[in-house]
């Protein structure tokens, strides 16, 4: 899919970039950038959206789609950076395959850890999920096929979107998730031998964080009733401990759960290289197209 329209000179410097570069780079890039320009001239964009407001702070989101008129699927894409870092739009070139594939794109922001402690970011992106349903009409989302996706701390929260009860009887099913290395047991990362220094700064000094921590971790809430769910998860990651996706990927198939796991061998967190990333959109299309998400 990224070889469509996005050239090997671009992809290095941008999608590399996503590690190693000052997060304004994407606005000085000169030749990728005017690709990407020229490839979003064919979609529609509503930019800052308020989601929802908590406590005076206004939470908001973007939407990219394309100028058709039938509904879209949709990829609620929440980012990452441990939960205490990064803007929404610092993975914006990550998106572009699932707008190839014919999704929508409703890239969220949520409350980093200087905004609320956990469990915070978990109810925004449950609340970015019910304003997504609640608005589909308005902006043509087919309500039957929103998948949620992030990288790192968002695919957690991704996880714990589509898998954890909400705080209201309302009810929010999404048809799949795309976990890209994301945390599937918080408090493991508050524990030696693999404690993180994000987890715990995520965590405070609140007095009951194992017990939050033990709240928001999906390897807690894995039943036969989930959607698929495809993981991607280098076995080389110092971030994000690897044996995270084994775990959990062993427990969605003992639950009969539709899923999953491709390792990037000797992979780090996120950085793949070229025809690494080549080959995880591939099988993510695929995935989409085996549960009956895409079709062509």
């Amino acid at each position: 899919m990224l070889n469509n329209y996005l050239s090997k000179a671009s992809y290095q410097a941008v999608f590399l970039g996503y590690n190693f570069l000052p997060i304004i780079t994407w606005k000085i890039l000169s030749n990728p950038a005017a690709e990407i320009v020229a490839f979003f001239n064919n979609y529609r964009i509503h930019k800052q959206i308020t989601y929802l407001t908590v406590n005076n702070y206004d939470l908001k989101l973007d939407i990219y789609q394309s100028l058709t008129t039938k509904p879209h699927p949709v990829v609620i894409f929440i980012h990452g950076g441990g939960w205490v870092d990064r803007p929404k739009e610092v993975e914006l070139f990550f998106l572009l395959p699932y707008l190839k594939m014919g999704f929508s794109i409703v890239n969220v922001g949520y409350r980093l850890a200087a905004q609320s402690l956990a469990p915070a970011a978990v109810t925004d992106c449950q609340s970015a999920l019910g304003w997504t349903i609640k608005n589909s009409q308005k902006y043509n989302f087919d309500p039957e096929k929103i998948i949620v996706s992030g990288f790192s701390a968002g695919g957690h929260l991704a996880m714990t979107t589509a898998m954890l009860p909400t705080s209201t009887d309302e009810e929010l099913k999404v048809a799949a998730v795309v976990n890209w290395y994301g945390i599937t047991d918080v408090k493991d990362l508050l524990e030696r031998p693999n404690v993180r220094d994000y987890a715990l700064e995520w965590m405070g000094n609140q007095s009951d964080r194992l017990e939050i921590a033990e709240g928001i971790s999906p390897i807690n809430y894995v039943h036969s009733e989930l959607p698929p769910i495809f993981t991607v998860h280098g076995d080389a990651d110092l971030s994000v401990p690897y044996n995270h996706a084994v775990k959990f990927h062993e427990a969605l198939n003992q639950a009969n759960v539709p899923n999953q796991l491709l390792t990037i061998s000797g992979g780090g967190h996120g950085g793949f290289s070229y025809s690494q990333n080549l080959k995880v959109y591939k099988h993510i299309e695929a995935f989409f197209i085996k549960n009956g998400l895409l079709s062509y």
